[in-house]
């Protein structure tokens, strides 16, 4: 099973509604999605409880728990985790980073959500340096503010992601009743950018396989 964590030191990014988007994407691409939800605001569950249909799985649990919750995923058929986190519990996202093969850090193109990046590389540090980019996300759609916070990250030593993620009304919309952009506006635009970062991200995970492999072949 593969498992990506999306984390941040701040809230307002937006991490939830990317990791539910990505794994109605992964769905409808035919992958069984597990989500976990270790954010005590249950952002994740609650719009579970509000989604008509049973797939992808939400799962609340606490951090002590999260990797016997993924075990249990992995060995009841998941074949994708997508871990959501809070912001500002270290432990949390230390051990969701340590759990996953690629974390997702979605970071809002303001100076408040670029300054957190340093502190996240400790976090990442400390969980083994797994495989990551930095997403910006909720995006101006005029404006050239995404470009200025892609480079800032680079700056900083992060991989960004090419996908940029514009702060579209279909998100929210559509968390609402429990779906996501693209259950809602199958053409929309906020759809189209979720299918890109799904697409990018799952590039990266075939390519952290390969890697993981020539590593054990190493050994």
């Amino acid at each position: 099973m593969q498992v990506i964590a999306t984390i941040g030191q701040k809230g307002g990014s937006g991490k939830s509604t990317l990791a539910l988007a990505l794994a109605v994407e992964a769905h409808r691409a035919g992958r069984s999605v597990a989500v976990i939800d270790l954010d005590p605001q249950t952002t994740a569950s609650n719009w579970s409880d509000r989604r008509s249909d049973e797939q992808p799985a939400v799962v609340s649990c606490q951090v002590s728990r999260l990797q016997q919750v993924l075990d249990a995923a992995a060995k009841g058929g998941a074949d994708l985790a997508i871990i959501d986190t809070p912001g500002k519990l270290t432990d949390a996202l230390i051990a969701a980073a340590k759990a996953a093969d690629f974390v997702m850090v979605p970071i809002q193109p303001q100076l408040y959500d670029i300054e957190t990046l340093a502190s996240l590389k400790d976090v990442l540090m400390l969980a083994k340096n797994p495989a990551c980019a930095v997403v910006v996300n909720r995006a101006p759609v005029q404006g050239k503010r995404h470009i200025e916070t892609q480079d800032a990250a680079r700056v900083q030593g992060f991989t960004v992601c090419p996908v940029v993620i514009h702060n579209r009304a279909a998100h929210g919309d559509a968390g609402n009743v429990g779906r996501s952009a693209a259950e809602m506006e199958p053409n929309g635009r906020a759809a189209q950018e979720i299918t890109a970062l799904y697409s990018y991200i799952a590039i990266a995970l075939t390519e952290t396989d390969h890697e993981k492999v020539r590593i054990s072949r190493r050994a």
